[in-house]
């Protein structure tokens, strides 16, 4: 680490979630010494823009700049797995979008090399810090719920609803196989196995591509921007929506919808789990109201509110009650728990944030469901497929 009062960061990728890594940093007063974009041109540009004192040429010259101690990763997904085992090699800690590489042969290697070097390794799974599902979490964990039955909800958004919308993830070369599970279906899946305390093992899946051939531009197109110009016709392979059955180690049974067509939803995300004794649920289109339920009383509201939560979801809130609290200071919370641990020179055990062991265990979660869907059957997580498949 440098000599610095506080660890400094580099961030790989200028597009829109780029910037709200920068923004959550710039808000938690870690200093960005540099940027890198998908050209030379594009480093300079955003760098000027965001006030960065560095913009790299390439990958190499970031990670031979000995002021930085983080490497954040924004870059297409085909570019994580790379990008991450050069940071760790180059002894920087990392915070990696998800996915965190391609295939679970590549996260598996990654999470073992996280392990052997001691580093701080982080997987960009930001919803698990919106202050109610810390909520959710702790009150699971309290026993107070009672033991998990049934985890179900949904992740649903529409910048791909038309045939016109385009985005990299729809390449499967650069995206992956599997688009909106991948891109959507695992912060869903590793927001419930935060909240509940059990993992996915066994999947049955449903996938569909309801739009077969885009309107794919001749130029680049930014997350969530819209595209102009010429285009040509582009087949797609990966899906547009799917449902999933789920079950967890623990005995809870659930189910998933996700989908990227669904007009209306820009970034809708729902959790409930119904338990012995009672009922959470939580929707990030009203983050700051946490559903109750009860059988032989009166069901709950519980505004956000740090005076009226337990310890760990108060120490998230950064806003009083009645003060909305939303989307990007779940980065800003996620970062603080990454670069105390930073700061400390190794993981805290019991890590709030996730792991590249935890991004590793989602892929696998993924990969299975790419086999249940193309099998049309039960699949467990971490089972190799069979020969026939």
């Amino acid at each position: 680490m440098t000599q610095a009062a506080r660890p400094r960061a580099a961030i790989v990728g200028t597009g829109f979630i780029g910037a709200v890594h920068f923004d959550a940093l710039r808000r938690l007063g870690v200093e960005v010494v540099g940027i890198l974009g998908s050209s030379p041109a594009r480093s300079s540009e955003k760098a000027a823009e965001w006030g960065v004192p560095r913009a790299y040429s390439d990958y190499a010259e970031l990670l031979r700049d000995t002021e930085v101690d983080v490497v954040h990763i924004t870059s297409p997904n085909d570019r994580h797995f790379e990008q991450a085992r050069g940071a760790l090699l180059a002894g920087k800690h990392v915070v990696c979008e998800k996915p965190l590489a391609m295939t679970a042969a590549e996260t598996r290697e990654l999470a073992a090399l996280a392990e052997s070097t001691g580093l701080v390794a982080a997987v960009n799974f930001n919803v698990r810090y919106y202050p109610h599902v810390h909520e959710m979490r702790e009150r699971v964990r309290s026993g107070s719920t009672g033991a998990p039955y049934l985890v179900t909800g949904s992740y649903f958004q529409d910048w791909l609803l038309l045939d016109t919308d385009w985005n990299w993830r729809v390449e499967s070369a650069r995206g992956g196989d599997l688009r909106v599970v991948g891109d959507v279906g695992s912060h869903w899946f590793d927001l419930a196995s935060f909240v509940t305390g059990q993992r996915i093992v066994e999947v049955m899946a449903d996938l569909t591509t309801f739009v077969p051939v885009r309107k794919r531009p001749t130029g680049e197109v930014v997350t969530f921007g819209a595209s102009t110009g010429p285009t040509v016709d582009h087949e797609v392979s990966s899906e547009d929506a799917g449902s999933i059955l789920l079950r967890f180690d623990g005995g809870a049974r659930g189910v998933v919808s996700v989908s990227q067509v669904s007009a209306g939803r820009k970034n809708a995300i729902t959790l409930e789990v119904g338990a012995a004794d009672a009922s959470l649920a939580w929707r990030s289109e009203r983050p700051d109201e946490l559903w109750i339920g009860h059988r032989s009383a009166p069901n709950e509201i519980l505004l956000r509110d740090p005076s009226l939560l337990s310890p760990a979801a108060a120490a998230i809130s950064s806003l009083p009650g009645g003060h909305a609290e939303g989307f990007e200071n779940g980065f800003r919370a996620l970062y603080a728990d990454v670069y105390a641990d930073v700061a400390a020179g190794a993981p805290s055990p019991d890590a709030r944030y996730a792991t590249f062991a935890d991004g590793h265990y989602e892929s696998l979660v993924v990969e299975a469901v790419a086999r249940s869907a193309r099998t049309s059957s039960w699949v467990t997580v971490g089972s190799q497929p069979a020969a026939s498949e």
